[in-house]
């Protein structure tokens, strides 16, 4: 006699909604592509010029029209829907690569400097349109009632492509090759050593480079912009099956200038107790603790650590707690002490704690154990932030809104990442940590006991109570 087999566990409600599954199966196709780009472009600058000037002017290129243009594509995305102009950047980007992988394997010696940075720039428009609407569509999906665990399974995976992505970019581009073979040799090295020099005594910056053209045998770097491409090009046709929902977004209303549309999306942030509140809050955090942590980690693990290793370890250690954190929110174990703001505030009192030491710390492993909680942490409001917005906020208003919470987190924090620079070399990594972690508590205890914040509920109309 045999035993009957035990019926399989039902899926998530979420995953058996087709939309849904269309719309995640393109989102983590795009962020492994994302992944190699990041890795590739940089890597390219380097092997092109041995500058790290030149290497920062790219990544400013991409990173300042991305985060001051955001609030357009917000307005644009309100105006056209979140499926169209998402439809658009991935068409747009697919070109920008395929002209970046078609210069870099077949015609290396049209690629230079500037023609790179024209790309660069590209690049980093099409982010500043992609972002907001990518935020923004997920509430058109799927039914509100499923709204945080998609955000949960959308953003893990998406962690999990950031994790891994990296790894498997690197390991293409060192296989196939980077272009670098003749620069392993003596005069090579000294040819690149040669042109840092004369860059770094002003003659031009990164500007000086301009006669230099992508390197010959790069082919891995070539091919991590061709699959990149083929990404963009897959999750347009993935996003073209996706179908929104009846009713979910409200009519636009009349037509009016992108500038007015801006201001429109600013005034209904201000004029919201609860979104002005936490809008404000997150500005001061981003600002004066966000932008320190972009700076103190690398300098940690390079002047107390062991390097790069060390580094590599802490920042998976922190994407794995995260990646952790958005898998338990998404699975529907929740995580509350009291109201939504209430929560928001006693983690980020939690994680500041947990920061605290770090400027102190001796071995790899201490950090790791400490960013892998505050990661947690930071996995399970993520989802809930998300969700709060997309629910806290009008249909018709969405995208704009999504880009002004963006545009905190990718304009302020790395504003503030240079003053830190500065203020290091009077003050000690500990005392950083220290400080850094002071201010987000008094900022939370402040944000509690002075602002409506800790007053914010999650459900209803998720509205301050006044």
């Amino acid at each position: 006699m045999t035993t009957p087999r035990p019926p399989r566990p039902p899926r998530s409600p979420i995953l058996r909604d087709k939309n849904f599954r269309w719309l995640l199966s393109g989102g983590v196709i795009s962020g492994f592509g994302d992944q190699f780009t990041m890795i590739a472009l940089p890597w390219l600058v380097l092997t092109m010029t041995g500058d790290p000037l030149a290497l920062g002017a790219v990544i400013a290129i991409m990173s300042v029209p991305r985060a001051v243009f955001m609030l357009v594509g917000g307005a644009l995305v309100d105006r056209y829907s979140p499926r169209r102009v998402l439809m658009l950047t991935k068409y747009a980007n697919a070109a920008l690569l395929a002209a970046l992988a078609w210069l870099v394997l077949c015609a290396p010696a049209l690629l230079s400097l500037p023609l790179l940075y024209a790309l660069a720039l590209g690049l980093g428009l099409a982010q500043a349109f992609s972002i907001p609407s990518g935020t923004s569509i997920m509430p058109q999906v799927v039914p509100p009632e499923h709204l945080q665990a998609a955000n949960g399974a959308m953003m893990g995976m998406r962690q999990l492509t950031m994790l891994a992505g990296p790894v498997l970019a690197a390991l293409l581009i060192a296989l196939a090759g980077d272009g670098g073979a003749a620069s392993h040799g003596p005069a090579a090295s000294a040819g690149i050593a040669a042109h840092g020099n004369a860059a770094s005594a002003g003659a031009g910056g990164p500007a000086a480079g301009a006669a230099l053209h992508a390197p010959a045998g790069a082919l891995g770097i070539g091919l991590a912009f061709a699959f990149d491409c083929f990404t963009f090009l897959f999750t347009a046709w993935t996003l073209a099956q996706v179908r929104m929902r009846e009713g979910a977004a409200a009519p636009a209303g009349p037509p009016q200038s992108i500038f007015a549309s801006v201001a429109e999306g600013l005034l209904t942030v201000w004029r919201d107790v609860a979104l002005r509140t936490c809008f404000i809050y997150w500005s001061v955090v981003a600002v004066f603790v966000g932008g320190a942590m972009q700076v103190a980690l690398p300098l940690l693990a390079s002047r107390n650590l062991h390097g790069a290793a060390s580094l590599g370890v802490l920042t998976g250690a922190h994407g794995t707690g995260m990646l952790l954190g958005m898998a338990l929110s998404s699975a529907g174990i929740s995580l509350r002490l009291g109201g939504f703001g209430a929560t928001l505030l006693a983690i980020d009192a939690i994680v500041a704690l947990l920061l605290a030491p770090l400027g102190a710390i001796s071995a790899t492993w201490q950090g790791a154990a400490l960013l892998l909680l505050a990661g947690t942490l930071a996995g399970f409001m993520q989802i809930a932030v998300f969700t709060w917005i997309q629910g806290s906020v009008p249909p018709r208003m969405l995208g704009r809104a999504m880009s002004i919470f963006m545009f905190i987190f990718m304009g302020l924090a790395p504003l503030s990442a240079a003053a830190i620079g500065a203020l290091l070399k009077v003050v000690s990594l500990a005392q950083l940590f220290a400080g850094g972690s002071v201010l987000l508590l008094a900022v939370s205890g402040l944000a509690w006991a002075l602002t409506p914040m800790a007053a914010i509920g999650a459900d209803g109309g998720l509205r301050a109570k006044r």
